[in-house]
């Protein structure tokens, strides 16, 4: 029987969960099986050998798969991690789907199958269309997708009506094309990826160290005397991380990793591209972990900090670097007595940590000159999630680890150009200098008024103030919280389109009218009128390098996405005195005019070329501040309220090993003994007894902020958790996270800290 409605969430079946031992060290030689089997599946050996061969190489492809920086010196044996070929395989894919796919296969069906089984159909090849009232998807031409667009957006009576949101895998020159059109049509509505994961760091390092970047290298992890990993897992999420802090490890540096899950990756670790290393135990990584509650990390850093004015007091000048802290900061003495004020044990109370280990940590704080703080979305989705990071800004600046070799901020990316697509401009919120320079560069006057951030934009269409959806990569409805809520303000729209290299689930939740374009990946050959092109990225730490495509497109129907956008704005813009062809023959040409417009671009097309690309300035890492005051902030934040009645328990939402953001390469969790099973929800066994609940139960979870949601059928699995947190893969859980549910200041949802009810349904 044909299922009758499309569904937003995904399927809530079963696929078999197998338990086995968590495994003690990460990668080695498992994972170098696992990426073959990858490899094995989705493409034939010539291909999967030419890509590898290429990947993260000078003048080869950027990984897709995380935005973690490449060393100088890149090994031939493979400059990927086994993530990495999980995204490889993923793109350059042997499988194809077609107009034939798309005929014997509604898109209600679809919907009913897994984001797992979705993901595995195959590459998309053809442009689709899905017309008003139709429960299928048949194939369009270019021109007619092109002119059905521009029709569209003519129509609107004011340009913010529609909404133009990017993935953090577009490149930098599609980007700029992609805002400069945006802001030609006469709106600033560019939501992005970063609005939902690193908008809190950005907001929290702007205000505190003058620019929403990190500050250090990936040289400086060789020069670290502590390096403090918090609310991240990389040996998952950015795996080719591990790398750096062996070799750390290995110059005598250490590493404290605070997490609610203990995480393998960062316990112990085999260096893939040595075999030696390949028996044995590997290299310990962390010399003291702390299981912190979830979104307990305010008070702890409190407590370490409280700590070291304790024995600052006692020894004046041996813990506090008070020359920079006098001479580069502001705000010390407020900061100081607002510490002062704080009762540690009430602080030590709200982490969950014994106070002997807090002072550990402490201890190995205090003996440290060269200070890195390293983190993610652990700490970036809570809705005191800017407090967060600017707590870690104050224990940098007591240090003096802020603007010199060996110490700074870390946030680590996950899209691999998310950090380089806000340098291009895709910002709801754009600076006045940055609008200025648009003004004075191509002689048209910008929109002003700021635009939609993610969350907005959601809540503009879902109330009918926004009718055209244009998402350039990305599976929005999978990313974004509150699945049921932002399902309804997809389909109020009038029109959906989606730039993509895959079928996933936001193509199958549209508008009244939805187009699919199929654009090449970054693996693929990039043949414009000038011959072969390449595209740029910024790595996390802001060095901007060359990815060139090695293998053959997988349908002559395809286009890059700079191509997609200028037949767009052609299509759109009555009055454009661009030459839009000329841009897309050659992207040098596209590269001339970023240089024309964003400070740091100087001699762009000759310096993207040099082996490994080149820094963009950044001041933090050179110690100057550009805040008001032209110092470094100390800050005063509170620590969070998430208090809990006796049947609540709070969730955090993760990604399992087999997965990158919403895309399921497979159905294992390697590092944490689950397999063949997503739908699981991880807890304590004190509150399973306490609840009475055993192992396999099955239970729906519920999330009560004003109306219920509710996520069905998770089975219940015991887990090296704190008491009462409980932690589930996403985007199985988004469902649970309201659309209002986010962090102050930056309105990054709060996904990593939700009040959930766990209600018995089977046994």
């Amino acid at each position: 029987m044909k299922p009758s409605k499309t569904q937003a969430q995904p399927p809530d079946k079963h696929t078999g969960l197998t338990k086995k031992p968590v495994p003690e060290t990460a990668v080695g030689l498992p994972a170098i099986t696992s990426a073959l089997k990858h490899v094995q599946n989705e493409m034939d050996w010539d291909t999967g050998f030419k890509t590898l061969n290429s990947l993260n190489q000078i003048n080869g492809v950027d990984c897709p798969g995380c935005a973690w920086p490449d060393p100088k010196v890149r090994s031939k044996l493979g400059e990927y991690c086994e993530n990495g070929v999980k995204a490889i395989s993923e793109e350059a894919t042997n499988k194809k789907i077609g107009a034939d796919f798309f005929a014997k296969h509604s898109v209600t069906e679809l919907s009913h199958w897994s984001d797992f089984e979705i993901g595995k159909s195959g590459r998309l090849t053809k442009p689709m269309v899905i017309k008003k009232g139709s429960d299928h998807y048949e194939p369009i031409e270019w021109q007619q997708a092109f002119e059905m667009i521009g029709s569209k957006l003519k129509s609107l009576p004011d340009p913010n009506q529609a909404i133009f949101y990017t993935s953090g895998r577009t490149s930098n020159e599609a980007a700029f094309l992609y805002q400069l059109f945006v802001r030609m049509y006469g709106t600033n509505n560019l939501p992005d990826c970063s609005n939902m994961c690193h908008e809190s760091s950005g907001k929290a390092l702007s205000e505190t160290l003058g620019i929403g970047k990190g500050s250090v290298t990936l040289e400086d992890f060789d020069l670290a005397d502590l390096t403090i990993v918090i609310g991240q897992n990389p040996g998952t999420n950015h795996p080719r991380m591990l790398s750096a802090l062996q070799r750390n490890k290995k110059r005598g540096g250490k590493i404290i990793t605070i997490n609610p899950l203990p995480e393998t990756g960062l316990m112990r670790f085999k260096h893939p591209q040595n075999p030696l290393e390949w028996i044995g135990s590997g290299t310990q990584l962390t010399d003291l972990f702390l299981q912190v509650r979830i979104n307990g990390d305010v008070p702890l850093l409190k407590a370490i900090m409280k700590l070291m004015l304790i024995e600052e007091n006692k020894n004046p000048g041996s813990v506090f670097d008070h020359e920079f802290i006098q001479t580069k900061t502001s705000g010390f003495d407020e900061f100081l007595e607002a510490l002062d004020s704080e009762n540690l044990d009430d602080l030590i109370n709200q982490t969950s940590i014994e106070q002997s280990q807090i002072e550990e940590a402490t201890a190995l704080i205090i003996n440290s000159k060269k200070v890195i703080v390293c983190w993610a979305m652990g700490l970036t989705q809570h809705q005191n999630a800017v407090d967060n990071i600017r707590e870690i800004v104050n224990l940098l600046l007591l240090k003096g680890s802020i603007g010199k070799p060996g110490a700074g901020t870390c946030p680590v990316r996950g899209h691999s150009n998310v950090q380089g697509d806000r340098t291009m401009g895709i910002w709801e919120a754009p600076p006045q200098a940055f609008l200025d320079k648009i003004e004075t560069v191509f002689e048209f006057k910008p929109p002003q008024n700021h635009g939609y951030n993610t969350v907005e934009a959601i809540e503009a269409m879902h109330n009918g103030k926004a009718k055209v959806f244009f998402g350039m990569g990305g599976n929005f409805l999978s990313a974004t919280p509150d699945t049921e809520f932002t399902a309804k303000a997809l389909q109020r729209c009038e029109l959906t389109v989606h730039v993509s290299t895959k079928l996933n689930r936001s193509h199958l939740i549209h508008g009244e009218e939805a187009l699919i374009l199929p654009c090449l990946g970054r693996t693929e050959i990039d043949q414009q009128a000038f011959g072969g092109q390449f595209v740029s990225v910024e790595n996390s730490m802001g060095m901007v390098h060359s990815s060139k495509g090695v293998i053959k497109p997988a349908s002559n129907d395809l286009l890059s996405e700079p191509k997609i956008v200028a037949e767009i704005a052609k299509a759109t813009l009555t009055e454009s005195k661009l030459n839009w062809d000329g841009l897309i023959s050659n992207y040098d040409l596209i590269r001339d005019l970023i240089e024309k417009t964003i400070p740091g671009f100087d001699s762009y097309n000759e310096r993207v070329r040099q082996p490994g690309g080149f820094y963009l300035p950044n001041g933090a890492r050179e110690g100057t501040f550009k805040t008001s005051d032209q110092k470094a902030q100390f800050t005063i934040n509170n620590s969070p309220t998430d208090s809990l009645t006796e049947e609540e328990f709070l969730m955090t939402t993760i990604r399992s090993h087999d997965q990158f953001n919403t895309t399921i390469y497979g159905l294992d969790d390697r590092y944490r003994g689950i397999y063949n099973e997503r739908r699981v929800v991880l807890m304590n066994a004190d509150d399973m007894a306490e609840s009475s609940l055993k192992e396999n139960d099955i239970v729906d979870l519920e999330s009560h902020y004003g109306l219920k949601r509710t996520a069905r059928k998770f089975i219940v699995v015991s887990y090296n958790i704190p008491r009462k947190c409980v932690a589930t893969y996403f985007p199985e859980a988004n469902v649970l996270v309201p659309i209002d549910h986010k962090a102050h200041t930056s309105d990054t949802p709060a996904s990593k800290s939700v009040k959930v009810k766990i209600v018995k349904t089977f046994t």
